[in-house]
């Protein structure tokens, strides 16, 4: 048994890659693409992309590893089928119940891995996203040009007469007008500093006037720093509990667990399903194996997306508990009534 139990799971195994490896791709090219409009708004590196891309891999990893799993699981028992070699075991009086408790342990064990990515790696890769974007957009709005008017820096005005091959500005001129006073600095040299989203412009050797109705100031200085703090709205982000239970976006999550839920279910609950499609007589069936592939998995994501508004979290037992009845019921007609 144990020799028989380790076929079937090499036979999934091989399967399982030759089918995920072309999900994935697929799902990470579109993943990219939907990046790569970022840059209209926002400018990133090679390495600032990666980062990004590591921020979605677990939400690639989700929508892909059930269905891969059920396709290849499906299809496993399929060749086994066109093989001869469930019929072999029928005929030995092996049972189709020992098919599916073979399969049940990579189930089990897939659905707990997209129940820690889903409740621990989503939320916390999601808040990583989203606070990466937000502080690009914040430091894209600060865009200095040499030689330009019409610069800003906080409440200052600011001109820079030219920028230097290390990066830095010279000949550098800060106005600031108050009710009742102006400020003038002039600088030779000025360096940006971006401290985790607080900007602070380091001055070098420089003079600074300020002056008003009733006085006049002057002082030399050999370093300055001026900071202004970026307006960026970052998420705040302690344990998964606290994300879900969030009033932030509520809706959005809301619709999310409920999904992610019952996605991280579908290869337990499918299992019947698994047996009921990829387990036929070559000889005197003919298998539509690919539609009803296509026809569970379409018929499954429309179950699980169009109850939600209507039962809300009911939509999570009703669909998992209805869908494992219906399935066990199409396994006995199809296979423990014919096996």
């Amino acid at each position: 048994m144990n020799r028989l139990r380790s076929y079937i799971i090499s036979n999934l195994s091989s399967l399982f890659l030759s089918i995920f490896m072309p999900l994935f791709t697929i799902a990470s090219v579109i993943f990219l693409i939907k990046l790569a409009t970022y840059t209209a708004v926002i400018q990133l590196s090679i390495w600032e992309m990666a980062k990004l891309y590591f921020f979605v891999l677990p939400e690639i990893l989700f929508y892909t590893l059930p269905v891969t799993f059920f396709i290849a699981s499906t299809l496993t028992l399929f060749k086994l089928s066109n093989d001869n070699e469930i019929v072999v075991l029928f005929s030995l009086g092996i049972k189709p119940a020992f098919i599916l408790k073979t399969l049940l342990r990579p189930a089990i064990l897939l659905s707990l891995v997209l129940s820690i990515d889903f409740f621990i790696l989503f939320p916390h890769a999601t808040v990583l996203s989203s606070n990466f974007v937000s502080y690009k957009k914040s430091e894209a709005k600060f865009n200095l040009a040499a030689s330009e008017f019409g610069n800003s820096f906080g409440d200052w005005l600011l001109y820079l007469g030219k920028k230097n091959l290390d990066g830095t500005y010279s000949q550098v001129f800060l106005f600031n007008k108050k009710k009742k006073e102006e400020i003038l600095i002039s600088a030779q040299k000025a360096e940006i500093i971006n401290d985790s989203g607080i900007l602070r412009l380091k001055l070098s050797d420089g003079e600074g006037y300020g002056y008003s109705t009733e006085s006049f100031t002057q002082m030399n200085f050999t370093t300055m720093l001026i900071n202004d703090t970026m307006k960026t709205s970052l998420t705040t982000y302690r344990a998964p509990l606290d994300y879900w239970l969030s009033d932030d976006r509520a809706d959005s999550k809301r619709h999310m667990f409920i999904t992610d839920t019952l996605l991280s279910l579908f290869p337990i609950i499918s299992l019947f399903l698994v047996a009921s499609i990829g387990i036929v007589h070559a000889r005197h069936q003919k298998s539509g194996v690919y539609l009803f592939i296509f026809a569970t998995i379409i018929l499954y994501y429309g179950l699980t997306l169009g109850l939600q508004d209507i039962l809300v979290y009911y939509t999570i037992p009703t669909i998992a508990i209805s869908w494992t009845l219906l399935s066990y019921f199409i396994y006995r007609k199809t296979i423990v009534n014919r096996f």
